[in-house]
């Protein structure tokens, strides 16, 4: 028996609601009465966001079966500190889920790829598959290209990456030419062969 019906009225169902019918309801509650588009109602989205929140986890919404509002708030439920409302509503529209949980290292800097979808694809959900070409550090030298210390300044360019000629092409009458260093292609620094990484070479 259910003590207090406050949020399950909220979102619009039966106290025997399903997960599935709890994750309905709220989706489309939370994009009519989203702030973004209906400035006014931004204490009816929070209400949603909150009632949403304590009834989609099993435990807060057995405690709130139990107890009603107060029982959640006494500590069952986290004290009744809810998070902050968009946090659920990016769980479901493309947000960053999982934020709060673990953190996973990162090697790389984040990669943007536009993708055209249609307002159809993004309201009923779609897969489209994108392949991403990237490059990512060796294991064996942990990037380094060769044996630790192995790196040496390119001599022909002194570590600039550019090698700098001068020509004389008549008494008096010079021409300077800048290219890119092809002993170290530029990069300033060169390893020698013995010394490269057998894996990235």
């Amino acid at each position: 028996m259910v003590k207090d019906t406050k949020y399950y009225d909220i979102l619009g169902v039966k106290p025997d609601a399903t997960e599935s019918d709890l994750k309905k309801a709220y989706r489309k509650l939370a994009l009519k009465y989203h702030p973004d588009k209906n400035p006014n109602e931004g204490e009816r989205f929070k209400l949603i966001s909150q009632a949403y929140e304590a009834l989609s986890d099993e435990q807060k919404r057995r405690i709130y079966d139990q107890g009603g509002e107060d029982a959640l708030k006494e500590g069952g439920g986290g004290g009744g500190n809810f998070h902050n409302p968009m946090d659920i509503f990016d769980m479901f529209f493309g947000g960053h889920f999982g934020r709060q949980g673990q953190q996973r290292e990162r090697r790389g800097r984040d990669t943007i790829h536009q993708m055209p979808v249609t307002l159809e694809q993004l309201y009923n959900g779609h897969i489209k598959k994108l392949r991403v070409h990237k490059n990512i550090l060796c294991e064996k030298c942990e990037g380094r290209g060769g044996k630790e210390g192995a790196v040496t300044k390119c001599s022909p360019c002194k570590g600039s990456g550019v090698q700098v000629r001068i020509h004389q092409l008549a008494p008096g009458m010079i021409q300077q030419t800048q290219s890119v260093c092809s002993e170290c292609r530029g990069e300033g620094e060169v390893i020698p062969a013995k010394d490269r990484c057998k894996a990235c070479n």
